[in-house]
């Protein structure tokens, strides 16, 4: 059963993180959006010892106390903590939390494919004395919300034993920091047979200063500026054989190796993304209302709608957005966490999240006028940002058709 009272360690966890989004977010803001790739260390060295003293070096769920004092079994809350945990920091900056260091899509896809032994090794990293990334690489030039065209090959060496991959990715959020700036890693999705469509693909951890992988390009991007948007080239990479995720056997039937691991992968971070963008939703509306009372306007609630003004009624249809958007993702990550198939959940979390973040930033802007539209305020900027939770990890159309295809029964081929 859905609990909606907040957890007391997440109660605790989440003052600690307003505190650092206060201090450390927000009075940096407007500084790592104008000097776009430039570096936040003081806050990446800062969250990096934080996290290490709680154990939550991976951003990956983690519960270590299965049961209280009296040994009872505890309900687990590792995705309803990692989910309070993004919406906080995505409040104070969403671009600075995607370089909170830890293992992102990166930690996420080993978790959903890997083995106990490959999570043992790659997770591990983390836990280290230097911060550390890792990311997911799966876009390509040809191939974006349609994976089944992924050209990029892994092809097995027998006579070394190594994987030899060769392709291109593009968009892959943190790649620079993975491969450049730290002993991180990115799972690439490869095909190792062609002829089987996405039932050849497979997941490859290439970890940092591996010869063959190169960072070719920075994207400079409308919002999320702080965070690197990376273009990867794979020419002749060798990759040690244990470093495919999962089991090298190309299986036709269903399969949680391949195009299903990348599946549980986007179910399980898709949720999270969802959260992300409730943050920016919430601190633009905590903003525009502080604004609004400056200027002497108050939300009356209670009245009937028709009393209201129109300020006051896109208001509060602004507060109903964020709270549907938020319920949401609560469902979708105490799903994951009592390990309950989340797919519908997960994609319905990530479209209206994706979708109210945009409009009640936008409308913010609009309200607030040449105040909305100038640099005083953060307004302009998370309407910047605002966008691109709606875009990665599966856009809103493709998580529209997911949706569709789970309530209407239909497969992919059926509706698309």
């Amino acid at each position: 059963m859905i609990e909606f009272e907040m957890p007391k360690p997440i109660s605790m966890q989440s003052n600690m993180l307003k505190t650092v989004a206060i201090n450390m977010m927000r009075p940096y803001s407007r500084e790592f959006d104008e000097n776009e790739h430039s570096v936040p260390w003081n806050y990446i060295e800062f969250m990096h010892t934080a996290m290490r003293a709680t154990g939550a070096g991976s951003l990956a769920p983690t519960e270590s106390k299965k049961t209280d004092e009296s040994g009872k079994e505890r309900p687990r809350i590792g995705y309803q903590s990692l989910a309070f945990m993004l919406e906080m920091l995505s409040w104070g900056d969403v671009g600075m939390y995607l370089v909170t260091p830890g293992g992102g899509l990166g930690a996420a896809a080993v978790e959903a494919t890997g083995t106990p032994e490959q999570k043992a090794k790659f997770l591990a990293r983390f836990r280290e004395e230097k911060p550390t990334f890792a990311a997911m690489a799966m876009t390509e030039p040809q191939a974006g919300s349609d994976t089944a065209s992924i050209r990029t090959s892994a092809v097995l060496d027998k006579a070394t034993n190594e994987w030899i991959l060769n392709g291109e990715k593009i968009f892959v959020t943190g790649g620079h920091k993975s491969l450049e700036l730290s002993n991180g890693f990115v799972v690439i999705w490869a095909t190792i047979d062609p002829s089987a469509g996405r039932a050849g693909m497979r997941p490859f951890v290439v970890e940092a200063r591996t010869p063959g992988i190169k960072v070719t390009k920075l994207e400079h991007k409308m919002g999320i500026r702080v965070s690197d948007t990376a273009s990867i080239v794979l020419q002749d990479c060798r990759i040690p054989f244990e470093n495919i995720l999962g089991s090298p056997e190309v299986i036709t039937e269903k399969t949680t190796t391949g195009f299903k691991g990348a599946m549980a992968t986007f179910d399980a971070t898709r949720p999270l993304v969802a959260a992300t963008a409730v943050g920016v939703a919430r601190a633009t509306l905590e903003l525009l209302k502080e604004e609004l009372e400056r200027q002497g306007i108050t939300i009356r609630y209670g009245l009937p709608r028709q009393k209201l003004t129109s300020i006051e009624r896109d208001v509060v249809d602004m507060e109903v957005m964020l709270r549907s958007a938020w319920l949401l993702v609560v469902k979708a990550v105490w799903m994951l966490d009592n390990k309950r198939p989340n797919n519908l959940e997960s994609s319905m979390a990530k479209v209206r999240a994706g979708d109210i973040v945009t409009k009640i930033t936008q409308k913010a802007v609009e309200i607030m006028g040449p105040l909305g539209y100038t640099r005083d305020t953060l307004l302009e900027k998370w309407f910047r940002d605002a966008k691109i939770s709606d875009i990665y990890e599966g856009t809103g159309q493709i998580n529209r058709l997911i949706v569709a295809r789970n309530v209407l029964d239909y497969s992919g081929k059926e509706l698309r």
